[in-house]
This record gives structure tokens, sequence and C-alpha cells, in this order.
């Protein structure tokens, strides 16, 4: 492994900046723990599975969701990253934003055709229809994030005029706009809002922290500019928690009326800006520690495995949980979250969880390589994952 580590070290180019590499990875890895951590199952007396979670019993759990939603710094490197590789685009923006597009959907189209094809082997096989729901929920949940992250991607050439122009300041308009959303929902006027209004910001709450990274990569918002996130992103987080009664937890909570996530109130944009303060503050630190070759490797392994990970890891759980299922009430998996000691038999089960993500990453990495593409063959084996993956999102959406 030693000698491995220092393979992967020699063959880095000199001028990466393994920092927003390191963030990245970072944020990667905050999104199997959550969802594994803070995502548990309740079995009924048919033996199917249900969602169920650990926060519904645990409120004092809910800062654990401050450390674990990290999307903030996803999007702040995401919108650092695109900006290199739009720098360096051989082509034309349409040709680059094409290349982005299919590093994107190759994954999705990938495991949404797998799933499409293991539902009826599954039911053949006795798994209960509503085990087969909850698991279809749980796959295509973390999917949204692709649709959203592919939206602000095609808007980085006028995140770039815009920061060019606004420098790091140029975030505060989305703020603003999810405030004034937020003002609206949640203030004096908020039993006449019609109920499609929070819709509103999807794409301001998300494309905040992915425009100060665009702003950050043009050199726009130095160690000043990150103090100001930082203490202002927490001073803001603080007041709306205290003040202003917003929901502790930054995940959805079963059976409370307000979530901070879906979609993201201003409580994330806050915790997004004072964690992007904080990344910017802590960058060189990170590269100097990133410079050793047994911490670098596996921040590489983790990058080249990102869209896997994001794909792939609800799968993990579901391959633990679902056999569990036909021996009874297994702790930590099939038992509600409900006592501590599920919380104690869910870490326990964590170690397991990884071990079956990097065994399925093992074969589902492929479908982010390049899909072969011109022969008749290629055409179909295409065509046929979309018509797949369609019906999986009808069957998972409920449609059907």
């Amino acid at each position: 492994m030693k000698h491995l580590a220092a393979r992967i070290d020699a063959r880095t180019p000199a001028n990466r900046d393994r920092a927003v590499d390191g963030l990245r990875a970072l944020a990667l890895l905050a999104v199997p723990t959550g969802h594994w951590l803070l995502g548990g199952f309740r079995l009924d007396n048919a033996g199917a599975l249900h969602n169920a979670s650990p926060l519904s019993a645990f409120g004092f759990l809910a800062p654990v969701s401050w450390i674990l939603q990290m999307l903030g710094i996803f999007f702040l490197v995401g919108g650092y990253a695109s900006v290199l590789s739009y720098r360096r685009r051989k082509s034309t923006t349409a040709a680059w934003l094409r290349g982005r597009m299919a590093r994107l959907g190759r994954p999705v189209l990938g495991v949404t055709a797998v799933w499409a094809a293991m539902i009826p082997v599954l039911y053949t096989l006795g798994v209960p229809g509503d085990t087969l729901r909850t698991g279809s929920t749980l796959v295509i949940q973390p999917l949204w994030f692709v649709g959203v992250y592919a939206v602000v991607t095609a808007l980085t050439p006028y995140c770039l005029r815009i920061a060019r122009r606004l420098g790091g300041w140029a975030a505060a308009p989305l703020l603003g706009a999810v405030a004034a959303v937020d003002f609206l929902r949640y203030g004096p006027y908020a039993e006449a809002m019609p109920s499609w209004l929070s819709v509103l910001n999807i794409l301001p709450g998300w494309l905040f922290a992915y425009q100060l990274g665009v702003s950050w990569a043009e050199g726009r918002i130095g160690k000043r500019g990150a103090r100001l996130l930082l203490v202002g992103g927490t001073v803001l987080f603080a007041a709306l928690l205290l003040a202003f009664h917003y929901p502790a937890s930054m995940v959805g909570v079963p059976g409370e009326a307000r979530t901070n996530s879906h979609p993201p109130s201003l409580l994330v944009l806050a915790l997004a800006a004072a964690q992007s303060g904080a990344a910017i503050l802590l960058r060189d630190r990170i590269g100097r520690l990133l410079r050793r070759p047994p911490v670098w490797a596996p921040v590489v392994v983790i990058n080249l495995s990102a869209m896997t990970i994001l794909c792939w890891h609800q799968t993990a759980m579901l391959a633990a949980a679902v056999p569990a299922s036909f021996a009874g009430a297994v702790p930590g998996l099939t038992t509600g979250p409900d006592t501590i000691g599920w919380v104690l038999a869910r870490l326990a089960w964590m170690p397991v969880f990884a071990g079956l993500l990097v065994l399925i990453a093992r074969y589902a990495r492929r479908f982010e390589a390049p899909w072969q593409a011109g022969t008749r063959a290629a055409n179909t084996r295409r065509a046929a994952a979309g018509l797949l993956a369609a019906g999986f999102a009808v069957f998972a959406l409920g449609i059907a």
C-alpha cells in the first residue's frame, strides 16, 4: 500500500490543486455517511421495509447533520473546478458542456437501468413490493443532486461574467432571493402563499455556493472575504436557529412540516457560507497535508469514483438491509431507529456498508467511463438503458 501510494503521488501533476481535491473527497464521503447514519428502516408485520429516521426520536442528533451536510462545500469546489475546466476547453462552450453532462449522466443512467432490471427479479425472489418501493425511493433520492448540479454547471459562463464584475459579492443576490422566498413562506403572509413557492429556492439556493466557487477560482475571494463568509455565515446560522426558529436538522425529518433541504432554506445558505469561508481559509494547510502520499492516495481514489459513490451508496445499504429483513428484527438494520441501542448498532454496520459499496463500485465504475457508440449494437444497448432508466424513474416516483 505504501508503494502504491508513492506511485499515485509520483504520477500527480505538480500543478494539481490537492486542497480542492481533498475538499471534494471530504464532501463526497459526507453523503453516504449522512445517509447511512441518519436513515433507517422499520419492519412492518408483512416483513416489508419502510423508511424511518433516528432524528424523529433523537432531536439532539440534529447537530450531526450540520457536519454531514457538506453540499455547500461540494458546490463550492464544483464551481472552482468548473472554471479551471472551462479555461482548458479545446473547443466551443457547447462541446465543453456536452462533455460535462455526459460525465454526470452515464452513472445515473447506469444505476437506474440496473435497478429497473433488478426489481422484477427481486420481486420473483419474494422481496415485498413495499420494500422495493422503499429501496427505489432511496436510490433515486440522491439523484436530484445530479440534476441540480447539471443546471448550475450549464450556467458556468454566466457565473464567470458576474464574478468578474461583482467579485465575491456575486453570490449576494442569490442569498437575498432565498431570504425573500423564506420571508414569504414563513413570515406573516405565509397562509396566503401558494404551496409551490418554495420551489423558487432550488436554483438560487444551490447556485449560491457554486457562484462562490467561481469567484474563488477567479481570485476574487481572498482571506478577508473568507473570514467575512465564515463569521457572517455563522452569525446568520445562529440567528435563524435561535431567533427565527428554523428547524435544527439540515435534513428532512419525517412528520415535520418544515424542512431545510428540499428545497434549501436560508439556513442551508448560512451553513454553506460558513463552510466555504472555512474551506478557503484552510486551503493552504489542507494542501500541505495532502503532500503526504498515504493521505493523498485515498483522495485520488475517492475522486475517481465520485459519481459511483453518489449513485450506489444507498444500494450498498439496501444490499445489507433487504436480506436481513427476511431474518426479522436485526438491530441497526430492520429495527426502528428509536433507541440508543439502534444508534450503536448502526455505527457497527457502517463498515459493512462501506465494504459493500467498495464491492459494488468494482463493477459499477464502468458506467463512469465513456460508453461505446456508433455501432448498431452499442446504440441498441444505450437505447435499452434509457428505456430501463425511464421505467425505474416512473416506478420510484410512484407515477405507476
